[in-house]
C-alpha cells in the first residue's frame, strides 16, 4: 500500500517496514491470505502508531484475576486512581494514567481508552517532559469475552508489556501458553512482575522467583527481567518505577515494539514461503524443454517432409526427362502441410499440421511440468505452485504459437541445388544421344524393310555409331539418374538437418517466450521476496 511508503524518513525501522511491505506485495496471490494478514496488520499498525505521538511511551499492565494489577497501578502512580478495581473483582475497561497530556489524545483514541487520568506527580516520568501513558487493563482470564478481546487488542498496540503475576498463578498454563509464549518475540519490550510477594513465607521468595525464571526461559523469555514486588507493602516498587522510567527516558520502546512486530511478521512469512534462493533455469533444462516441445509440435514430421520434398524436386530437375512428369503426379509433402506457400503473410500463416493428439499434449504438459519443478526445486510449496502456474500461464496459446513458429520458419524449399542444372543438361544430352541413335537405327530398319539400299553405318572399334549412341545415351541417363539419386539423398538429409536446426531454434524461441520467461519472472519474484524478507528481518 502506498501509505506504507509515504514517509521520507530512512531510519532502519522505516527501511525494514518498507522491505516488509515489498515482501507482502510480492507474495500477494502466491501465499495464502492468512499468511499475509499478519504482515498487513503490522504495516497498518506501524503506519498508525508512527503517525501519532512519538513523545509518549504506552506501558500496559496485563494480568489474571487476582494478580493485583490495579493495586500495582495505584502503587506505581502514588495515588488511588484505580478505585473501581477495589469495588469489583475485575477492571471492566482500560484506565490510563497520563504524564504529559499534550499530544496524547489521538494516541489514546487509537488505543480506544476512554478512562483517562492526568498525573501530576513525578513518580514515573519527568514532569518537565512527561511522555508516559500507563494502562491498567482488564483481566485476560475474565469470563467476560469483551474483556479478553480488549486485552488481546491492546497487547498488539502498547509499546511495553508488563505482565503482572502472583505467587499462586505464576505457573498458570493460560498465562504461558495463551500470552507469554506467543509473544516471546517481544522480549525487548517486556517486563515481568511477581506481585504480592508479601504473601510468601520467609524463604519462599527466591525459589518461587527462580521457578518463574525457568518457566520464562521455556517460553523464550529468558532475558526478560523479573521484579518481585508487593503493592501492599511497597516492596520492590521503587525498582519497578526506575525500570519503567528508564524505558520512557530511552524513547525507543515504540520503535523496538514495531521492530518486534516486523520480526514476528517476517517469521510467519519465512515459515510459510521462504526457502533457498533459486538460480533460475539452466541452459540444459531449456534445451530439454525445447526438444520436448519440438517433438510435441511435430518438428520431425516437417523435417521428413523437407527431405522428401527435396528428393522429389531433385528428381523433377535431374531425372530421366521422359519420366519426370510422373513425379509431378505426387503432391509435394510441404504443400500438403501448407509449409511451402509464398503468397501468404508469414505473420498470419498457419500450417496444415494435424492437431496435437492426446500423446503429444501429454508430452508437452509433462515437459512443462518437469521444467517448472526443476526450476523451483528448493522453494517452498506455495512458490513451487506459483512457478508451476507461471509455466502453464500460456498453455492456451502455446499450441498456436508453435504452429506459427513452424509456418514462419524458412525451410529453404524455394532454393535450388547448384548441381541440378548440370545433371539436367547431362540427362538431356543422354536423351538426345539415345534418341539420335534410336532414330538412326529406325531409319536403317525402315530402309531395309522397304528393300531399299541401306547405307552402311559408320563404326567405331567395330561397333555401329547409331548403336553406340543409343547405348551410350541410355547408359549415361541411367548413371546420371543413379548418381543424382545418391547425391539427392545426401543433400536431402543435409537440407533436413538444416531445417531441423531452424525449426528447433524457432520452437526454442517460443518456449523462451511462453514458458521460460514467465518462470524466470516468477523466480525473480521469489528471490526478490527472499531479499525483502532478509532486509525486513534486519
Amino acid at each position: 500500500m502506498s501509505r506504507h511508503r509515504g514517509t521520507t524518513e530512512s531510519s532502519p525501522l522505516q527501511q525494514r517496514l518498507e522491505a516488509l511491505n515489498t515482501a507482502r506485495e510480492l507474495a500477494v496471490g502466491r501465499l495464502p491470505e492468512a499468511v499475509l494478514t499478519p504482515a498487513f496488520d503490522v504495516l497498518e499498525r506501524a503506519s498508525m502508531r508512527r503517525s501519532l505521538s512519538s513523545e509518549h511511551t504506552v506501558v500496559g499492565l496485563f494480568g489474571a484475576t487476582g494478580s493485583g494489577k490495579s493495586s500495582l497501578f495505584n502503587a506505581l502512580v502514588g495515588e488511588e486512581v484505580a478505585r473501581a478495581a477495589a469495588r469489583r473483582p475485575t477492571t471492566a475497561e482500560p484506565l490510563a494514567g497520563i504524564w504529559g497530556t499534550a499530544g496524547s489524545e489521538p494516541l489514546l483514541n487509537w488505543l480506544q481508552v476512554n478512562r483517562r487520568h492526568e498525573m501530576d506527580a513525578d513518580t514515573l516520568a519527568d514532569p518537565a517532559t512527561g511522555g508516559l501513558i500507563l494502562l491498567d487493563l482488564p483481566d485476560f482470564d475474565s469470563t467476560a469475552v469483551e474483556h479478553r478481546r480488549i486485552v488481546e487488542r491492546l497487547a498488539g498496540q502498547v509499546d511495553v508489556l508488563v505482565w503482572v503475576l502472583d505467587p499462586q498463578k505464576y505457573a498458570d498454563a493460560a498465562v504461558h501458553y495463551g500470552f507469554l509464549r506467543p509473544l516471546a518475540s517481544y522480549g525487548a519490550v517486556t517486563l515481568v512482575v511477581l506481585n504480592q510477594v508479601d504473601r510468601l513465607r520467609e524463604g519462599e521468595l527466591q525459589p518461587v522467583t527462580d521457578s518463574l525464571r525457568d518457566l520464562l526461559a521455556v517460553d523464550g523469555l529468558e532475558q526478560v527481567p523479573v521484579f518481585p514486588v508487593s503493592a501492599r507493602t511497597g516492596s520492590g516498587i521503587a525498582e519497578l518505577r526506575q525500570a519503567i522510567r528508564k524505558v520512557v527516558d530511552d524513547r525507543q520502546a515504540a520503535s523496538e515494539r514495531l521492530g518486534a512486530d516486523v520480526r514476528r511478521a517476517v517469521s510467519v512469512l519465512q515459515d510459510s514461503g521462504s526457502g533457498t534462493a533459486l538460480p533460475g533455469p539452466g541452459q540444459q533444462a531449456k534445451r530439454e524443454l525445447a526438444g520436448q516441445l519440438a517433438q510435441a509440435a511435430g518438428v520431425e514430421v516437417v523435417v521428413e517432409a523437407v527431405e522428401k520434398s527435396f528428393r522429389r524436386r531433385s528428381h523433377a530437375s535431374t531425372g530421366w526427362p521422359v519420366t519426370r512428369w510422373l513425379g509431378r503426379l505426387r503432391r509435394d509433402p510441404l504443400q500438403r502441410l501448407n509449409l511451402d506457400r509464398r503468397d501468404v503473410d508469414p505473420a498470419v500463416n498457419r500450417s496444415s499440421m494435424p492437431a496435437p493428439g492426446p500423446a503429444q499434449r501429454a508430452r508437452a504438459d509433462t515437459a512443462i511440468r518437469a521444467f517448472a519443478d526443476a526450476a523451483s526445486a528448493g522453494a517452498p510449496d506455495p512458490w513451487r505452485g506459483s512457478i508451476r502456474r507461471a509455466a502453464r500461464s500460456t498453455a492456451e496459446t502455446l499450441p498456436d504459437a508453435l504452429d506459427q513458429a513452424l509456418a514462419r520458419t524458412d525451410l529453404g524449399s524455394n532454393r535450388k541445388a547448384w548441381w541440378w542444372p548440370v545433371a539436367g543438361i547431362l540427362q538431356w544430352i543422354a536423351l538426345a544421344a539415345a534418341l539420335a541413335g534410336a532414330l538412326w537405327l529406325l531409319g536403317l530398319f525402315v530402309l531395309g524393310y522397304l528393300q531399299l539400299q541401306v547405307p552402311p553405318a559408320p563404326q567405331v572399334e567395330g561397333f555401329p555409331v547409331p548403336t553406340l549412341l543409343l547405348a551410350a545415351g541410355v547408359l549415361l541417363g541411367i548413371l546420371v539418374g543413379i548418381a543424382s539419386g545418391l547425391v539427392a539423398r545426401l543433400a536431402a538429409r543435409q537440407r533436413a538437418a538444416k531445417a531441423r536446426r531452424r525449426l528447433q531454434a524457432a520452437v526454442a524461441a517460443v518456449a523462451e517466450e511462453k514458458v521460460v520467461a514467465p518462470v524466470e519472472a516468477e523466480i525473480s519474484h521469489y528471490n526478490d521476496f527472499r531479499q525483502a524478507l532478509a532486509a525486513a528481518s534486519g
